[in-house]
């Protein structure tokens, strides 16, 4: 599972050939959610409040770049890092 990005102890992540809609995974310690890229909606699972607010900071400000490493993903490519939130 490539990570994208790394901040605040949070990590972001895809798998190779996941299944459809287009997501990331989020993980924070022991918590993991996953979320839609086009909605930014929770699909599944849940992170701290704080956490859940950064992660959407950062992916509402990336949207492009997550949609373009989930193709890349989805092909077996290797995605592109993404900046982390500052």
């Amino acid at each position: 599972m490539p990570t994208l990005s790394i901040f605040f102890g949070i990590v972001i992540s895809m798998y190779w050939r996941d299944h459809e809609p287009a997501h990331f995974h989020a993980r924070y310690g022991d918590a993991e959610a996953i979320i839609r890229i086009d909605t930014l909606e929770v699909m599944a699972g849940s992170l701290p409040r704080r956490a859940l607010a950064l992660v959407l900071e950062w992916a509402s400000a990336h949207r492009t770049e997550l949609a373009e490493d989930w193709r890349l993903c989805r092909n077996h490519e290797t995605p592109k890092p993404i900046p982390p939130l500052e």
